[in-house]
């Protein structure tokens, strides 16, 4: 029988590994905002690319939490 705690440990780590990542991802989004001001549009868009993956691992993370939930 798989140890409880163990599980309550991974819905703790994945939520928090969720919120950490929203955090990066708007701090990613006001520094691209700051590199595009300073007319480096290279920049703001591969930031803006990473904000986009960061949601993206988001959608994973919460897909695992789902089912740690479920089962």
């Amino acid at each position: 029988m798989p140890d409880k705690s163990e599980k309550e440990k991974l819905k703790i780590l994945l939520g928090h590994w969720i919120e950490h990542n929203r955090g990066h991802a708007a701090e990613f989004r006001q520094w691209a905002e700051k590199a595009r001001k300073l007319g480096q549009t290279a920049v703001y868009d591969d930031m803006m690319q990473a904000a986009q993956q960061m949601s993206k691992v988001n959608d994973f993370l919460f897909a695992a939490l789902d089912r740690v939930k479920e089962g």
